[in-house]
């Protein structure tokens, strides 16, 4: 297949959104809606690969990293080479060549690929995993994430089958999923990761609330609440970013008494249930990463806890290619 490489500009978004849309590695996250949120904070330096007829056939989402590096994406938790179906494992050999060229003749020396891990594609697509290594390419970072296979989920542990029939006992939880929760519950995590891991909230409020109007379908806020008066008080929950055919789960919190009533347990349970039930869209439901410091660090407290869902490693690697 004969192609060009054309620097991505506002002007090619329609082209850039195509892809991603028709792209076998596709998420929403790489969506212009999605990615363009945070622009100020990363320098552009994607590229796109347009066939002989004009007609784009592969992405490469990244940004500049100081002088000499370029990642694939740093804001983002994946990245790497999006291709269309018709994309071959010679082709995608071709386009590394020149994408390297390409960056190297820009001043680049070095290039960090984050994969789009396996489980979020919509048919098999490893065929850069083979370029990275023919380009010389080492493996710098892999993080292990826990997954439950929806199509024969494991079944819960003996804690957390234990923990989820203490918080039905109670008789005061209710799971939802409403946007109208999101202040409430993002207090709650500020406050969570601030006592608890001395951080932040990677996103702002008001950024979860942008890319929540921008992806309506794709972003899902899921609480567990218990009435208070005339209200409802958020006590537990998490935001689930949906991208077929996997349910990732992102900004996991619980406050006293939600870890107390083991709230995030039966949300779990039920969340798991509840997708299994979809397996024409969903098989996979990803409770994210449980590693540290490029994956040399692995919090085994939470790993725990994910693994008694039923949640299995898959890894997310990272590697660095010097041009």
């Amino acid at each position: 297949m004969q192609f060009t490489l054309q620097p991505y500009c506002p002007a090619l978004r329609p082209d850039w959104d195509a892809l991603v849309e028709a792209a076998r590695q596709g998420t929403f996250l790489f969506q212009r809606s999605f990615m363009d949120y945070h622009s100020a904070r990363f320098a552009d330096c994607s590229l796109l690969f347009y066939a002989g007829d004009r007609r784009v056939v592969a992405a490469f989402p990244a940004c500049r990293m100081g002088d000499a590096e370029v990642v694939s994406h740093a804001g983002l938790t994946y990245g790497g080479l999006l291709t269309l179906p018709s994309v071959g494992a010679a082709t995608v050999l071709d386009m590394y060549a020149a994408l390297k060229a390409y960056y190297k003749q820009s001043g680049v020396s070095r290039l960090v690929v984050k994969p789009v891990p396996w489980i979020y594609h919509r048919y098999p697509a490893e065929e850069e995993q083979y370029a990275l290594f023919r380009q010389g390419a080492v493996l710098s970072a892999r993080a292990v994430s826990s997954v439950v296979d929806l199509s024969r989920p494991l079944p819960l542990s003996t804690l957390r089958r234990r923990c989820c029939r203490k918080a039905e006992r109670t008789g005061l939880l209710s799971l939802q999923s409403t946007a109208d929760h999101l202040p409430a519950y993002w207090q709650l995590l500020t406050e969570t990761l601030a006592e608890r891991h001395g951080v932040r909230p990677v996103h702002s409020l008001s950024e979860i609330q942008l890319l929540l109007s921008r992806h309506p379908s794709a972003i899902r806020l899921v609480t567990a609440t218990k009435p208070v008066g005339d209200t409802m008080e958020v006590v537990a929950g998490c935001l689930l970013f949906l991208c077929p055919p996997t349910v990732h789960v992102q900004y996991i919190a619980a406050g006293a008494e939600g870890r107390s009533s083991g709230a995030l347990d039966l949300l779990f349970a039920r969340l798991i249930d509840h997708f299994a039930a979809c397996q024409a869209e969903f098989r996979y439901f990803d409770f994210g990463i449980s590693t540290e410091e490029g994956g040399l660090r692995l919090n085994e407290g939470l790993l725990f806890q994910k693994e008694g869902f039923g949640g299995r490693a898959v890894c997310y690697d990272a590697y660095t290619l010097v041009l």
